[in-house]
């Protein structure tokens, strides 16, 4: 059997495992989705998102019900605002738990401070491609906000590769995910998708919206909860929705998925390991290098 051939039996036997999950997963995944058909906007209770997608800490996908069409995914044109929610009641009282982890391969430049700042609106990830605008909502997710935003002022993400570009012909998923500061995005290095800010703090809002096109989230590792630190992926398929819920919603992408779904059309980097669940990652040939984030 050549490589090619092993590759796609690889692909084939790991999407027919996704959707053997998605169909146990689905009666619950159903009690959290609120979707009009073709809108990828959802209200949620203390806050409005919109929807789509995750991974886990060697990224492998959890599940999914079967393979988006990359043309498909690329007619459905993103909402382009994100309506935000009142602030809580006892917004004053909001405090943040971040815990030093150096159980993984880390950058540490400090913990945040405990006190969320509720202004926050938008996070924009500054590529060599272009800009991508996140609305986010920090009366939602106010610790995960936060985290991000103390992040960005510590320059952590300057000049850091986005390691993983999944698409649907690689594992029947399409996303991106970014954050790993010691990542080479190179599709060989077996520990790009495990680095991360030397602190893990807890989930928030897991549950409440699917990870459908748009949404950005934070990931953790497969199965885990409370590990959320420096990585994050933005979903680009409403096929992702039906994905189990298990991570922090951080946002809604504004504007500049149109930036990774061309990225995504020069193809990426095949790595056998992450098709299995081995480690390594799945990387764009074209790289996307974060040059800053900024948080405002």
């Amino acid at each position: 059997m050549s490589g090619d051939d092993r590759q796609s039996e690889l692909a084939r036997e790991h999407k027919e495992r996704q959707a053997r999950r998605a169909a146990e997963q689905s009666a619950k995944a159903r009690r959290n989705t609120f979707i009009g058909a073709g809108v990828a906007v959802v209200v949620v209770a203390g806050g409005i998102f919109a929807a789509t997608t995750l991974v886990g800490d060697d990224k492998k996908p959890t599940a999914a019900a079967s393979t988006p069409s990359p043309s498909a995914s690329s007619s459905s044109p993103a909402p382009t605002e994100l309506p935000s929610t009142a602030p809580p009641k006892n917004a004053s009282k909001v405090s943040c738990t971040y815990k030093r982890d150096e159980s993984a391969p880390n950058k540490f430049v400090g913990l945040p401070g405990k006190r969320p700042n509720l202004k926050l609106k938008t996070m924009t990830v500054s590529t060599n491609h272009g800009d991508i605008v996140i609305d986010v909502d920090p009366n939602a997710t106010p610790c995960s906000v936060n985290s991000m935003a103390f992040l960005s002022k510590k320059h952590f993400y300057d000049n850091t590769k986005c390691h993983r570009l999944v698409t649907p012909e690689t594992a029947g998923l399409f996303l991106l995910q970014c954050g790993d500061p010691q990542a080479k995005a190179d599709g060989r290095n077996p520990t790009d998708g495990q680095g991360t800010a030397g602190y893990v703090f807890g989930d928030e809002a897991v549950g409440a919206v699917p990870y459908t096109r748009g949404v950005v989230f934070l990931t953790q590792p497969d199965g885990a909860a409370g590990q959320n630190s420096s990585q994050f992926a933005i979903s680009v398929s409403d096929e992702n929705g039906q994905l189990e819920p298990q991570y922090s919603v951080l946002g809604m992408v504004r504007s500049g998925l149109e930036i990774i779904e061309k990225v995504a059309k020069d193809g990426v980097i095949v790595n056998g390991d992450d098709i299995v669940g081995d480690g390594g990652s799945t990387a764009p040939k074209n790289p996307i290098i974060i040059k800053r984030v900024t948080v405002r």
